[in-house]
This record gives C-alpha cells, structure tokens and sequence, in this order.
C-alpha cells in the first residue's frame, strides 16, 4: 500500500512517545484521516497531540470493546499501527502486562486481519533477553529467546503466538531498540539518558552515568544501539509500506554506542565541557541489565530501506538544540 491523503490510518499509543512522531510523520505526508487511540492518564502526554492534525481519538478500552462487538464498528481503515502498550521494563503486574500487552495485541492483529487491513505492530528488542542467543530478526525459532524481564515476554508471547497462528506471514513486528528523541517527556523514568541527562547538564553542568558492574566493561563503556525517533518513523512506515515486507524487523541504527559517547554529544550540543560522573547501579537493575545492544538491520535495507541514519551527534543536537532547549514537541516547527 501507498499513503496517501486518502488513506485511512489508525494509530494506538498515538498520544504517546513513537505513537505521536508517527501522526506527525503522517501529517508531513499529507494523512490526516488519522485515527488516534491511546489512554490519557494524569501525565502530560495529551500536550503531544495539540499540533497534531487528526479525524478523532477512542479510548484505549473503548476501541478493544468496538471491536470485539463488530468488526465494522469504526469503519475500515487502510493501516493499523499499533504502539500502545505498557513499555515500562520495571513494571510488575504480570497480569497487567498479559491483558494490555499480549493479549490486546492479540485481539486488535485478529481483527485487523479479518478486516484486510495492513497490521504493524511493535514487539521489542527486550525481546532478546541479554543477547547470549544473538539479536537476530530472522531467527526461525523464537522459543530459544529469554526476555530479562515481564515486559520482554508479553512482547514476546505475543511474537510466537502471530508466529503459530502464521499472523508473520501477513503482518509486520517491529523491534525498536533504544529509541530517543522529542515527545518523550511523559515517560517519567523511562525518558531517554538524552532527556534526563538534558536536565542534569542544564542545573549542574554535570551528568550521572551508571558504573559498570561487569569487568569486561569499563565505567561507562556499556553498549546501545541508540536510534533518533526521526528515523525510527520512517523505518516504521516504509515497512507499512511495504507489502512483501512481513515478519519481525530490527530497527535501530546498526551502530553501537557507550554512554560516554552519547553524554559527551550531550554536553557539545550544549557547548560544555564534559563532567561525567559514574555511580551505582541499583541492586534491582544489575541481573537484569543489558550490557550491549546492536541491531543487524541487513533484514530492513534488504526490504528496500536505503535512507541513511542520522548519526548521534546530528540527532542529538537536533533533539538538544530544536526541542529540549525550547520544550518544543514534534509539530510545533510550523508555529
């Protein structure tokens, strides 16, 4: 399929973090018959979609019970992405998680499917455990991943079940690694080290990173794949886009970075000098952390993606100096 101003697009999770950049993105494009479901709590994330252009907004709940009572209950759409779910890595209702994210998913691809609608959805790279079994988005049998943590395996349960079901033959899975960028704010803990180490820079002219706790990896010299949210959308809708691209997809930068490297582009988009200073890692994260990241993306460029990547330094001073510096949000370019 083709986006077009005519198309028809339903986007859950659409107020928060990916889910906005993506209307955004939609916008830039001339879609506007957008549909917008996510679940507005007490955080300020609905200050996303003020700049925003979109058709109409259904509760989280509500859409799951229009669905479940007739398929034609909103009308046909062309494209369904499907962001919404509880990304919290610390979350602990494991039932919680079952409903929201497996489960929910579940229901929406189902529905999807029997509507002939295009289906993308996010997994995780928390799917991937600590990567003693590779990151591998061509990995045939899924059962050999260990998600560290209940929010890896509520993606994950749901991975093998569209596997099972042969949904992977006809949809699309997108594995995010460690995406940044603007609109983020909400995300309380879960902000980027972008976000907070903004914060800490700006009061202090210093930056806290956390020590290593591993002898192979010095302080600050543990690994990620850090992804701008900017290329992350237009990895996400060139796969929408895309239909002989079905299954699981990698998207990251197929780069990986230390924290050090990622602070100090910090602190040279702000025009600092780098004060780093390393402290403990909680107890509750030490078991559970990933020490190094990388997406293989050979999966996406063989898809037909052959846009570059924005490079750290670039997409942090575009986040630093456009939006951090100004609490600007995806959208308020125009104004």
């Amino acid at each position: 399929m083709k986006l077009s101003s005519e198309s028809r697009v339903l986007v859950t999770g659409g107020a928060g973090f990916i889910g906005s950049a993506v209307v955004w993105e939609l916008n830039r494009r001339g879609v506007e018959d957008v549909w917008i479901s996510d679940r507005l709590t007490t955080d300020e994330k609905w200050r996303n979609l003020v700049p925003l252009k979109y058709a109409d907004y259904v509760d989280g709940e509500d859409l799951r019970s229009g669905i479940a009572s007739s398929a034609t209950h909103f009308g046909k759409f062309d494209l369904i992405i499907h962001l919404g779910a509880c990304s919290a890595t610390t979350e602990l209702d494991s039932d919680y998680l079952m409903r929201n994210n497996y489960a929910y998913t579940r229901d929406l691809c189902e529905w999807s499917l029997a509507t002939d609608c295009r289906f993308v959805y996010a997994s995780s790279a928390a799917t991937y455990g600590d990567g003693s079994q590779g990151m591998n988005d061509k990995l045939e049998d899924l059962s050999q991943l260990r998600p560290l943590n209940m929010y890896g395996y509520s993606k994950h349960l749901f991975d093998q079940h569209a596997q099972r079901r042969g949904w992977l033959d006809q949809v699309v899975g997108v594995k995010y690694f460690n995406v940044f960028g603007p609109n983020e704010d909400h995300k309380a803990d879960m902000r980027s080290v972008v976000h907070k180490a903004f914060g800490q820079i700006s009061a202090t002219d210093r930056v806290q990173l956390f020590k290593s706790h591993r002898s192979d990896y010095k302080d600050g010299e543990q690994m990620r794949d850090f992804l701008y949210v900017k290329d992350a959308v237009n990895m996400t809708l060139h796969l929408a886009e895309t239909p002989a691209a079905n299954g699981l997809f990698n998207l990251g930068s197929g780069e990986a970075h230390t924290w050090v490297e990622l602070a100090n582009a910090i602190f040279a988009a702000l025009g600092k000098e780098p004060q780093i200073d390393f402290v403990d890692m909680p107890e509750t994260l030490r078991e559970k952390y990933q020490y190094y990241t990388c997406a293989n993306i050979d999966k996406l460029r063989g898809s037909g993606y052959t846009a570059p990547v924005t490079t750290l330094e670039e997409s942090v001073r575009d986040y630093v100096q456009n939006y951090l510096a100004h609490d600007a949000r995806l959208g308020d370019e125009a104004v």
